[in-house]
């Protein structure tokens, strides 16, 4: 035998021990990995505890619930905190229809703790989040045209699916948020519904930087608003009732407090030139009226806090080339942004923290409006 076939022969001895060597490898890794799926497993507790309500008007109580693991396409969470919202409040009084037995919570930041068959974009220790916008069927209009949290067969965490008032969570992953863990667990919660609602709100409107925008109210979606309006470029006015109010809104970024009980507000806005947006977010029908007068030419009236049937003077709306829009939150994508953003520019969501077992306490507060800003409950 020649010098090439002994090179020959050697070469296919190198590549056969080659092989070997990398199926044994890959044998390694696969047996590791189903070694730390049965360990994370195997750490997991049999049963948690859940604010579970099983009908109208429940007591907001918690129980101990069995742990489902991810089905396909899940994940499974470790809850650290979530927000309490007006929605969850609704679904508890039944205005969010029949859905009991139900967990709500749609403002959910967590890590990862198992995933479910076909999930490959997250995995264990992943800090995440589940927001109002809880999957999509990736098939209807809305969908295909990257509209994912109007899709007409969604889910909603916390109303059609078990939400976040829970030390565990499972989400569908195409709807999860990935969330920095830089950020105060509690301090971004609120940021996956009011944050993203008025961060989304403004951005889609394409208003460009310098122009006036107002925010009406001050509260949980308001003091978040002129944040945003201000680190967005814009200069902001902030449309409240008394004069104590008005540092707090200059701390927060205001340039202009117009006291509504002292003047118009639209006479007042109108001296300023004009509002391209008034964002509303005070749940009152009787302020939101009066408020199109005070809009600029094409100037747009927000509407972020539902208040049910206002009148609006459509001759003000005709005149101005004006109009009157809403923003129903954002997708996964949309949050992320809004996360991000938040990070980068300071944006802080003010809040009162109440631990778990307190939920009923949490839930009380809100219904009688003594929270400020916003309540999350944190898990001890």
């Amino acid at each position: 035998m020649g010098v090439e076939g002994l090179l020959y022969i050697s070469c296919c001895f190198l590549l056969v021990e080659n092989l070997i060597s990398l199926g044994s490898h890959r044998s390694i890794k696969k047996s590791q990995l189903k070694v730390n799926q049965t360990s994370t497993m195997s750490s997991l507790p049999q049963t948690y505890k859940a604010c579970v309500l099983d009908k109208v008007n429940a007591s907001w109580t918690l129980s101990d619930v069995p742990l489902k693991h991810p089905s396909k396409s899940q994940i499974l969470v470790k809850v650290l905190a979530c927000g309490v919202c007006f929605s969850d409040v609704a679904l508890g009084t039944g205005h969010m229809g029949d859905v009991f037995p139900r967990v709500p919570g749609h403002e959910i930041i967590g890590d990862v703790v198992e995933v479910g068959e076909g999930v490959e974009n997250f995995k264990n220790g992943d800090r995440v989040g589940g927001p109002w916008h809880g999957g999509h069927d990736r098939t209807c209009r809305q969908c295909q045209r990257a509209q994912f949290q109007m899709c007409d067969n969604k889910a909603i965490n916390g109303v059609s699916q078990d939400g976040g008032f829970a030390e565990y969570v499972l989400l569908r992953a195409e709807a999860v948020v990935r969330v920095p863990k830089e950020m105060d667990a509690a301090e971004a919660a609120p940021l996956l519904c009011a944050g993203v609602t008025v961060f989304n709100g403004i951005r889609k409107l394409h208003v460009e930087q310098g122009n006036l925008v107002a925010v009406q109210g001050l509260g949980g979606l308001g003091h978040l608003a002129v944040q945003y309006a201000n680190k967005m470029g814009y200069e902001v006015a902030v449309l409240s009732s008394g004069d104590d109010k008005a540092d707090f809104a200059k701390q927060l970024g205001a340039h202009h407090y117009i006291n509504t009980k002292k003047s118009d507000p639209a006479e007042e806005l109108t001296k300023l030139g004009g509002a391209a947006i008034i964002v509303q977010t005070a749940p009152n029908p009787k302020a939101v009226s009066p408020l199109v007068n005070g809009l600029a030419a094409e100037g747009k009236l927000l509407s972020l806090a539902p208040v049910g049937p206002a009148e609006i003077d459509t001759m003000s709306l005709v005149l101005k080339g004006a109009s009157v829009v809403g923003w129903p939150s954002g997708h996964a994508l949309d949050s992320e942004e809004a996360l991000r953003f938040s990070m980068i520019h300071g944006v802080k969501c003010m809040t009162e923290r109440y631990p778990l077992a307190k939920v009923q306490d949490a839930v009380e507060s809100l219904q009688a409006g003594k929270p400020r800003f916003r309540n999350v409950l944190v898990m001890q």
